[in-house]
């Protein structure tokens, strides 16, 4: 199976590399669970308030924020301490190893916050985080659109600590003095181009000849339009996945499209050495 998957993703990359068509890597939490960053969807997610539990899309939502600000901020702060603390695995390494190798031919677009990509060897340029990223800061009144690196003194916290007032005197805007936010996107926002290349994504995904789709069953509005912007021009799609999916189904729909049943780790360097 995997030395017939091997030549047919060969045979793909070739033809897509003469087309002048762009190879396009979409991850979600799935790769980045492999390196032991839970979903947030399951018991992992669940923060309690006084005596209320919320669920994950109750904590990560703008009207949280406005009514319990520093709640959701110990929230993130809880998942930046695990974020901080994963290490990319092979997987990363081997979508970083194929921005080296395919240069402007290359894109990335990933829905996870956690940075993973970037330390693992992606660059900045050829790298759309359309969910944001949880290392990165904004201000919450848009005074201005700039995005900070949250500040080097701000640690992660272990789930119930405290945030200190002097992290709260950190937590705010350089330039106004407002609140930060997190740099993600919410459950009640929307995707935009400022901030999550809503349209450079889609320009890309109708110049993408071989989208590998990673660890994601397309729960939100723009990893749908990708994929389905992919296969309705005519694309081969690869989706990787312990689970069978959507994606999966169209995949196997897409001229030459494989569903492979797998570990990202395990299958990303194989069609990394493809390209090879």
């Amino acid at each position: 199976m995997i030395n017939m998957a091997f030549k047919q993703i060969k045979k793909v990359i070739n033809r897509v590399l003469n087309s002048k068509k762009y190879i396009t890597i979409l991850t979600g939490a799935g790769i980045s669970a492999e390196s032991g960053i839970p979903t947030f969807r399951g018991p992992e997610g669940y923060w309690t308030i006084g005596s209320k539990e919320y669920q994950p899309q109750e904590m990560a939502t703008y009207g949280m924020f406005k009514k319990r600000p520093y709640d959701v901020w110990k929230w993130y702060l809880y998942r930046i301490k695990i974020c901080s603390e994963a290490l990319p695995n092979p997987g990363h390494i081997a979508i970083a190893k194929m921005e080296a190798l395919l240069k402007d031919r290359f894109v990335l677009i990933t829905q996870n916050v956690d940075g993973l990509h970037l330390r693992a060897g992606n660059t900045f340029m050829r790298t759309f985080q359309v969910h944001g990223n949880i290392f990165y800061i904004r201000c919450s009144n848009e005074c201005s659109y700039n995005i900070y690196t949250i500040p080097k003194e701000i640690k992660g916290k272990n789930k119930g600590e405290e945030i200190t007032e002097k992290e709260k005197i950190l937590l705010r805007c350089p330039k106004c003095k407002a609140i930060a936010r997190p740099h993600v996107l919410w459950f009640d926002e929307y995707y935009d181009e400022r901030y999550f290349h809503y349209e450079t994504c889609i320009k890309i995904a109708n110049n993408t000849g071989f989208l590998i789709t990673v660890g994601t069953s397309g729960a939100t509005n723009l990893p749908n339009k990708i994929v389905w912007t992919v296969y309705s021009n005519g694309g081969t799609i690869i989706d990787i996945n312990i689970h069978q999916n959507p994606f999966s189904k169209i995949a196997l729909k897409s001229k030459d499209g494989m569903f492979i049943k797998d570990s990202s780790s395990k299958i990303l360097p194989i069609i990394q050495k493809a390209i090879s």
